[in-house]
């Protein structure tokens, strides 16, 4: 319920008036929405309604040590905004001492690229996973068994294209474009494959963390 007060009819009769505000949420253009230039991060953040103090801080020279590899930009950025959580519970972000193995990117690659030495594999085929150059490294999961990779293929990690499949890596969706660009399209683009805009009007982000973390 909005604030609301009193105001006189045109009887002269007085009755009670709500004001109800509501959050108008960014399309899948987000130039269009505001005419100027902004990050992918911030258009994250619009459309979320994501409103926090709170920057969490990554030793990315040791995860990215740890990896074997430099990370891209706009992920960096996303972890360091949001922290540990999900947005719209659907798409969980893995982090550097995310607190378990599943959501905690460099303990998941490290496992991962073990299991899959290990048991030699074809479930990613065409693929293989990291830590070999040009092979795929978690950075996401949602909450339907959907999973999704970068294809560390190039010198450059901020222009990793994503690859998405679900559990069963039956078939592969490609998508070029950022980290960041790829969530935001996620929450905004309907004709998106793993879109959540089909299923929510809004869009917010669920932390994972304690207020004292």
């Amino acid at each position: 319920m909005g604030p609301y007060g009193r105001g006189r009819d045109f009887d002269d009769s007085v009755r009670t008036v709500a004001l109800v505000a509501e959050r108008e949420v960014p399309s899948a253009d987000p130039a269009a929405d505001r005419g100027k230039v902004t990050s992918w991060v911030d258009d994250i953040v619009a459309v979320t309604g994501w409103d926090t103090p709170r920057a969490r801080t990554v030793d990315w020279a040791a995860a990215e040590a740890r990896i074997g590899t430099a990370l891209p930009g706009d992920y960096k950025q996303l972890a360091e905004v949001f922290g540990y959580g999900a947005f719209d519970g659907y798409l969980g972000l893995h982090l550097p001492g995310a607190g378990s193995r599943s959501g905690d990117i460099v303990l998941h690659a490290e496992w991962l690229g073990e299991w899959a030495g290990a048991h030699s594999s074809d479930l990613w085929k065409p693929y293989e996973v990291y830590p070999a150059p040009g092979r795929l490294l978690q950075w996401v999961a949602s909450e339907t068994a959907d999973q999704f990779y970068w294809l560390t293929e190039g010198p450059d990690p901020d222009m990793w294209p994503a690859l998405a499949s679900d559990e069963t890596h039956g078939s592969w969706e490609r998508f070029d474009g950022t980290t960041a660009e790829f969530v935001h399209r996620v929450l905004t683009d309907r004709q998106h494959p793993f879109s959540t805009a089909q299923y929510f009007a809004t869009h917010w982000f669920e932390s994972y963390e304690s207020e004292e973390g």
